[in-house]
């Protein structure tokens, strides 16, 4: 588990190893990571976009951009969480994911940048 407190914004991520499946001839490793968001600010806010970067064992980069998380663009008042579960697939089995959330403080109207730590996707027969 990692996390990181951006601008009172704490961002937690647990991950899983979901198993091993056969696409397009090739083995995929399924990851799922569990994000908390937590408003530790003094303001409500509002999560409105992301962005992914999802690097495997192989060198490949896949980049993801949207509009905020599952469909929704949850907002956190002080004090309260927003959790989620997704997940990604790699065609090694190791890899890292980081990113960042784009924000709205209602307070200022300023839109801010909360940075989700990087964390690491492993397969646990792959450790050593």
């Amino acid at each position: 588990m990692v996390s990181q407190i951006t601008k009172g914004i704490k961002i937690t991520v647990k991950t899983d190893f979901e198993g091993t499946y056969f696409k397009n001839h090739k083995i995929h490793f399924a990851f799922s990571y569990e994000v908390t968001i937590e408003n530790q600010s003094k303001d409500s806010v509002q999560l409105y976009s992301r962005h992914w970067e999802i690097h495997d064992a192989l060198n490949n980069l896949e980049k993801v951009d949207g509009e905020g998380v599952l469909g929704k663009k949850p907002v956190i008042k002080p004090g309260e969480y927003h959790r989620y579960t997704s997940g990604c697939l790699l065609t090694s089995p190791f890899g890292a994911m980081k990113g960042f959330y784009r924000m709205i403080n209602f307070s200022t109207s300023k839109n801010f940048k909360v940075i989700i730590p990087t964390f690491r996707l492993s397969t646990p027969f792959a450790l050593n």
